[in-house]
């Protein structure tokens, strides 16, 4: 009996399940329909993972590993994606703190192998070798000390926060340190043995053993001697036939070993190997004790062997956690490699239409992403792309691609384009046009590894910080799927995979589907395709569509949840950019492709004509909407224009007051010295008073007093004189007589006072004989003053200033003034401005490597550089400096003064 199926939607199940196939009549086949959903939804997930490359992106990461269990699962894209949105946060924030390790030291993982096989043979009831045995203790040994090793690397406590989500790998893992320790009592690994101490028997058997093989060794070499003297062999030789000891004599001899047993002879037959009676105990008592060592190595064997059948449970979830965290290792090495930032997910997308439709906030929002498939091309063609500065990265890796890990370039490079994506959150579907070989596959392959890798905990290629929404399936119907054998042509193939991806998506589902309704008739495709972008509307997180059909770009006039986005297709050289225009409508530009490629101009001529006869209709709209988005950007321009009119003239009245308060400061300057000047010269012709009343007296009482009190007197005077002079206020009239002459031009690096900072000493930094204001610096402020409000310095403050730069050089500070090395050239003077100084504040090091090099380079010879590289976690400043060591034209470098260790200048040859 047949059973007819109709779909429902249920909002409130979880994930795939968002939609079940119920029957129309009856609950019937429930289970069924279950089971046959999710079977539809894997093999649609591996579908998308297989056209998608996934595998390509899981074998570059395969080779960051550091175990064989790592590699395997990676290599064979075995790995785990976040079952839930917390989930692949929790894979990111381990990633993030692996890069941490991965930046500070390396971590051992060299003695852990994969005892996966191992635990089954043990489990299985079969006895254990000690070699595999030993493997076992290796594993448990290695895993701990990884282990005690995360924890010392996370030892101090301002550190342990940002190791914590590695910590949280191992913490709960029991290392079985007694199993490990009672395989090492029992055996020597080094030499592959049981040792004598694995039990009292083994050790009182292998005590009579040696002690029998003593007594046996005497008796064979007195026999064998006995032989040598009767000349019954060249030289005495005592050796083993048949497990036996036994000695060698010749076989006309042989009646020298009375009584004796033959138990081979060589193969010349001249030689026999006789047991003498007298040995015969002995060797039959050796053969019972070894018979009795092998049975007790063997119950010792058996013993591990149970102990790890056991203990399988905790080893196979202690094994787990070491590719859990191999892997987290790996990745952060492998988003290093390519110089990837860490992705954060955008809140759900899809609460109704009423509640978002108002909401212009991006839920996709990727700077310069990159493919990563093209990008792992562009890295591997130059070998300096395939260094890594990973301490753990190569570690396991012994193939082709084998990476060198005492340096890392990873700079990002021009190929491929990267690209913006931007989708706002209120966007249901997004229809991409333009030409063919523009990149829109591409695009739509991006956006869905970068969907795939943020779910795996991966860092994406890009910049700054990216963010996209998590979805819980990546659903994609990309290339032919023409089949023969099923009998599908390509668009049977193409619409029977879209049907499959309609039952089993949800409102966390991102659909990729490629020139979605091709392969038949346009007018129904268009149908077709706009029929199934209304339903994926409604039913998905986010869908993307390539196409070339230009009606569908027009469902965004008349529906908000849709958008356009085009790629940009250069006219003046009739070749793509590979870029996306979030936003247009993109034109096929077949018929200029066409005539790039070299076809008649005639039948490109006819071409055109035949456009416009079919579609007059159709070319009008678009020129009306061109001449309506030529309007809107018109419009656009016009009120930046006028904000930046607004800005200018603000600005303008700013600079109109600042320059009002600097000339009314000159005049209260002038004023102010020149009453400074009246009152200390009113003060002078005071002292100068006192100081001639106190002599005049001094000489009246001369006249008086006899010569015994002029001592006396003197010191008295000179008290008077003292007690004037304490009495007088300070003055410092240096600074008011200085060469201010209208002919005065102050030079380059020369110190300066600026009445404009309040007589403050400031140097020059930038002057021009051509302008009438000069650029000075006092401290760290730099400012532009007109040349009339500097003064000179007087001989005595200039002397004063050489004596405090002379100062500041003792105590380890570096003078203003000019600057020779060893070798005797200058370099003029150290002084900072804009164009003598890199930041490389915020950057990572490649980046950070590449301006720092720019900078030298454009230098010029006896020139200083600056460099701002700042303290942070001090990975910027040490790979300034290495590199300063070792610059070919870098004379010497020091620090930009004791205060600041955060700036380096460089001396360039």
């Amino acid at each position: 009996m047949e059973i007819s199926y109709s779909f429902i939607s249920i909002r409130k199940t979880p994930r795939i399940f968002a939609r079940v196939l119920r029957p129309a009549f009856s609950l019937s086949g429930t289970h069924e329909s279950v089971s046959v959903r999710i079977s539809t939804s894997q093999a649609l997930q591996n579908e998308t993972l297989r056209v998608l490359e996934w595998s390509s992106i899981c074998k570059q990461l395969s080779t960051f590993t550091s175990t064989s269990m790592g590699f395997d699962v990676a290599h064979n894209a075995n790995i785990r994606f976040g079952r839930t949105k917390e989930e692949s946060q929790k894979l990111l924030d381990q990633t993030t703190a692996a890069e941490a390790v991965v930046i500070s030291r390396q971590l051992d993982f060299s003695g852990i192998e994969d005892v996966s096989g191992i635990l089954n043979s043990a489990t299985s009831g079969k006895l254990l070798t000690i070699a595999e045995l030993c493997s076992v203790r290796r594993s448990l040994k290695a895993a701990r000390e990884l282990f005690e090793e995360l924890q010392a690397l996370a030892g101090d406590g301002r550190s342990s926060d940002r190791f914590m989500p590695l910590l949280e790998i191992l913490q709960n893992c029991d290392f079985l340190v007694e199993l490990e320790r009672k395989i090492e009592f029992c055996i020597d690994c080094n030499y592959s043995t049981v040792l004598d101490r694995a039990s009292e028997d083994l050790e009182l058997i292998r005590l009579e053993k040696k002690r029998n093989m003593e007594e046996l060794d005497s008796l064979l070499k007195a026999v064998s001697s006995k032989i040598y003297q009767a000349g019954g062999i060249d030289r005495p030789l005592i050796t083993k036939r048949r497990a036996r000891m036994c000695v060698a004599v010749r076989a006309t001899h042989k009646n020298l070993v009375p009584g004796g047993i033959v138990l081979s002879a060589s193969s010349s037959g001249a030689t026999y190997f006789i047991e003498p009676k007298e040995a015969v105990d002995l060797n039959n008592m050796d053969v019972r004790l070894s018979n009795s060592e092998k049975a007790e190595e063997i119950a010792i064997l058996s013993m591990l062997t149970n102990e790890i059948s056991e203990s399988e449970n905790h080893i196979r979830y202690l094994l787990d956690r070491i590719l859990e965290l191999d892997l987290a290792l790996a990745r952060a090495a492998y988003g290093r490699w390519m110089s990837g930032v860490c992705p954060c997910f955008s809140p759900k997308g899809y609460e109704g239409l009423n509640s978002s439709i108002n909401d212009n906030t991006l839920s996709v929002d990727i700077d310069a992403i990159q493919n990563p498939l093209l990008l792992n091309y562009a890295l591997k063609s130059s070998s300096d792309n395939v260094l890594s500065s990973s301490a753990n990265v190569g570690q396991f890796d012994k193939r082709d691609n084998a990476i060198n890990s005492e340096g890392f370039s990873g700079s990002v490079t021009d190929f491929p384009v990267p690209i913006d994506i931007k989708i706002k959150r209120q966007t249901r579907v997004v229809v991409i046009s333009g030409p063919n070989t523009g990149g829109k596959t591409a695009s739509i392959k991006t956006l869905g590894l970068a969907s795939l890798m943020a779910k795996a905990g991966m860092y994406l290629p890009a910049k700054n910080l990216p963010k996209l929404p998590w979805f819980d399936l990546v659903l994609a119907d990309i290339g032919d799927h023409q089949s023969l054998e099923q009998n599908f042509s390509t668009f049977s193939g193409h619409i029977s995979r879209i049907c499959k991806i309609l039952e089993v998506s949800s409102d966390e589902s991102l659909v990729l589907i490629d020139e979605i309704g091709s392969g038949t008739d346009p007018s129904e495709g268009v149908a077709l395709s706009t029929s199934i972008l209304h339903y994926l509307k409604k039913c998905v997180n986010l869908a993307i569509v390539t196409t070339h059909y230009a009606d569908l770009t027009r469902i965004k006039d008349s529906d908000s949840s849709f958008t356009n986005a085009a790629v940009e297709f250069s006219l003046e050289t009739l070749k793509p950019t590979y870029k996306i225009l979030w936003g247009s409508t993109g034109e096929s530009n077949a018929l200029s492709i066409a005539q790039s490629i070299g076809f008649d101009p005639a039948i490109i001529e006819r071409a055109k004509k035949w456009m416009v006869s079919l579609t007059p209709e159709r070319q009008d709209e678009r020129r009306g909407l061109l001449f309506k988005s030529l309007m809107e950007e018109r419009d656009k321009l016009e009120a930046q224009r006028r904000e930046a009119a607004l800005i200018h003239a603000e600005i303008s009245a700013l600079y109109n007051e600042i320059r009002d308060e600097a000339e009314d400061l000159d005049k209260r300057e002038r004023a102010l010295i020149a009453l400074e000047t009246k009152r200390a010269r009113q003060e002078t012709e005071a002292i100068k008073s006192k100081i001639n009343t106190v002599v005049q007296e001094f000489e009246e009482k001369l006249k008086i007093v006899g010569a015994d009190q002029f001592n006396s007197l003197i010191r008295e005077g000179e008290s008077k004189i003292a007690s004037i002079c304490e009495a007088c206020p300070p003055t410092d009239n240096s600074r008011l007589v200085v060469a201010n002459k209208s002919s005065y031009t102050p030079q380059l690096g020369e110190q300066v006072f600026v009445t404009g900072l309040g007589n403050k000493l400031a140097t020059v930094v930038e002057t021009s004989d051509d302008e009438e204001t000069i650029l000075v610096q006092y401290g760290k402020i730099k400012a532009r003053v007109k040349k009339r409000s500097v003064k000179a310095l007087s001989n005595s403050e200039k002397t004063a200033s050489a004596k405090s730069s002379s100062y500041s050089k003792k105590q380890g500070g570096r003078s203003r003034e000019l600057v020779s090395t060893s070798d005797g050239e200058s370099y003029g003077a150290v002084v900072q401005t804009s164009k003598n100084t890199v930041d490389l504040r915020g950057m990572r090091i490649e980046e950070a490597s590449y301006h720092l090099d720019m900078a030298i380079a454009s230098r010029g010879p006896n020139s200083v550089l600056f460099i701002i590289h700042g303290m942070g976690t001090g990975a910027v400043k040490e790979h300034v400096l290495e590199t300063l060591r070792k610059h070919r034209r870098v004379a010497k470098y020091d620090q930009e003064s004791p205060m600041n260790y955060g700036c380096t200048v460089a001396f360039i040859k």
